[in-house]
């Protein structure tokens, strides 16, 4: 089966589009080493294999875009691990080739977003979930700047600026966004009905809604109670598509580095809600497994026919 060619952003708008799950947990169930600050970098520098074999568990569920495991990839912090720029470059184009391989061997077409997680991913600490990094706006920009144009120089087909926590960053990533001329979604992680660094959703999802490069826009690695007011707040200052993968509703413990599983199993999903309020792009996070999504994609509309048409979305110049 060939790549999925056609732009992400013409498919959203003819109806649900399926996403990947959780890589951390697929790679785990599989018998990999987790441990340690690298995290599914890990992985992907010392068993790539492994790292195809769960982009390929996501897209037999059902998986239409696949995600790649670079979240975490940064050149400062791998630095002070023993990667050198030329290595760590390597590790986030390696990343593309590797989710490309299982796109390519799909049973159905597969688009491939290149994973930017943000700044508080690579510290290892948890700063993701609380955001504040104490920098600016500027300083931001240069961080995310290589670790972009090094995924985009592999041609993924959009980029997924994911698990953002405040609007300081994701000004900073679509500042850098704007620079490529690629494609992007943008998804926040929330809680209490604002994001994680506390910041109102209405002004966080506006700066989305301004952005032509923007395709998606919504939350991620959040509760999946706190979807659909986030979905809400989105819809209420931006007509694009909107995203919701969520996590399973656990809880992240960075000073063990465990999860803690919500107190009751979370019921299936609202997500004819999710899609009444204009979710289009959905799957799932941390702990969301190939089974839980393929549950999810029977319960998702079809999307509209010619979803494989067209030019592959690439860096400008490339």
């Amino acid at each position: 089966m060939t790549r999925a060619s056609g732009p992400l952003a013409e498919a959203l708008g003819r109806g649900a589009v399926l996403l990947d799950g959780g890589l951390s947990n697929q790679l785990a169930a599989q018998g990999c080493d987790l441990s340690g600050d690298l995290w599914t970098a890990r992985v992907l520098a010392e068993r790539p294999e492994q790292v195809v074999a769960a982009h390929s568990a996501y897209a037999r569920a059902g998986a239409r875009v696949l995600t790649t495991a670079a979240y975490q990839v940064g050149y400062e912090a791998f630095a002070a691990r023993g990667f050198d720029r030329a290595a760590t470059t390597g590790l986030l184009r390696r990343s593309v080739r590797l989710a490309a391989r299982a796109a390519d061997a799909a049973p159905h077409p597969v688009w491939v977003a290149a994973s930017v997680g943000p700044y508080g991913a690579v510290l290892a600490d948890g700063s993701e979930y609380r955001g504040r990094y104490g920098l600016s706006v500027r300083r931001l920009a240069d961080f995310h700047r290589p670790r972009i144009e090094a995924l985009l120089a592999e041609g993924p087909d959009v980029l997924a600026l994911e698990t953002v926590p405040d609007p300081d960053e994701a000004e900073a990533l679509l500042l850098v966004l704007a620079e490529t001329g690629a494609a992007a979604w943008l998804g926040y992680t929330v809680a209490d009905g604002r994001t994680r660094s506390g910041a109102p959703l209405g002004e966080a999802f506006a700066l989305a809604a301004r952005s032509p490069q923007v395709v998606a826009v919504g939350v991620n690695c959040c509760d999946p109670a706190q979807v659909l007011p986030a979905l809400e707040a989105a819809a209420s200052v931006t007509s694009k598509p909107l995203l919701a993968y969520p996590n399973d509703g656990s809880v992240w413990d960075a000073a063990t580095a465990t999860w803690h599983p919500p107190a009751a199993p979370s019921p299936p999903w609202p997500v004819a809600d999710w899609y009444r309020a204009g979710a289009r792009l959905l799957g799932g996070c941390c702990r969301v497994t190939p089974a839980d999504i393929a549950r999810l994609g029977g319960r998702l509309p079809p999307a509209g026919p010619g979803a494989a048409s067209g030019p592959r979305l690439r860096a400008a110049g490339k």
